[in-house]
């Protein structure tokens, strides 16, 4: 899955892309470069962001993901959002998944998903972007993380769609401190009990953390063993920004996995 921002304020790469012509033609290269899903998002959902209205949200992804299901019409497309409002919106216009970081909690969402026959994407956060990260708590992490996303399966279940339309995601860095994030690594295979599994590492604060640096720009490498552990432990979909290094990564360690079970 590569990363498609269309926001001034992303933490790896705001405002490079923010403009139409220019996430449009950076999409269509991490399309060459081999994501099978191309994620666009106009919302920043670092730690201490603020909301962004939803009228904003659709006129920042609107023109994207058009110009993309136009142009590459058999690309892939999903939409970054936690508003039934955008997810409508951005599914009319060509996108077929909803990656929504707050689980489909909003009112609405589980219908607007059934009812246009998407997937979904659950993943789990703390709160919200603005506190998540302010000193999160948890009694053990990977039970409770993984307690909330089997509750929301089912509760997508209950509202009508197909288990085979969902996929779940721990959801690194959204209110987990360093060691909660490795913790959830470590046990990352064991969420495959609930389905398809999501993971998005690329470039996050603890992997600065583990390295040293300090510019996420500067977080690749670190980004690639996270992103080796997270194919080796059969993980579905990895969610980054670098697609050319990182395919390459996955390709390789699925080579070596592939017959080991």
């Amino acid at each position: 899955m590569g990363i498609v921002n269309v926001t001034p304020d992303s933490f790896s790469d705001g405002g490079m892309f923010a403009g139409p012509d220019d996430a449009v033609k950076h999409a269509l290269q991490l399309r060459v470069d081999g994501a099978d899903i191309l994620d666009v998002g106009g919302e920043s959902t670092r730690p201490r962001s603020e909301a962004v209205p939803a009228d904003e949200e659709i006129a920042r992804v609107l023109p994207v993901i058009e110009r993309l299901h136009r142009e590459a019409p058999d690309a892939v497309i999903s939409i970054d959002t936690r508003k039934r409002e955008v997810a409508r919106a951005a599914l009319d216009a060509g996108a077929s998944i909803v990656n929504d970081v707050a689980a489909a909690t909003a009112p609405g969402m589980l219908e607007v998903v059934r009812d246009s026959g998407a997937g979904l994407a659950l993943m789990h956060m703390l709160g919200d972007p603005k506190t998540m990260q302010v000193d999160p708590q948890y009694d053990d992490v990977v039970v409770d993380v993984r307690t909330f996303l089997a509750d929301r399966v089912e509760a997508a279940a209950a509202a009508g769609i197909p288990r085979d339309r969902l996929c779940i995601d721990p959801g690194i860095g959204f209110g987990k401190n360093i060691e909660h994030n490795l913790a959830l690594l470590r046990a990352v295979g064991s969420f495959r009990e609930l389905g398809t599994v999501l993971v998005g590492v690329s470039r996050k604060r603890f992997i600065g953390e583990l390295t040293g640096a300090l510019d996420p720009g500067d977080r690749d490498d670190g980004t690639a063993g996270a992103v080796a552990w997270c194919a080796a432990q059969r993980v579905d979909v990895v969610r980054v920004h670098d697609v050319r290094r990182m395919s390459r990564v996955v390709r390789v360690v699925d080579a070596i996995v592939r017959d080991a079970e």
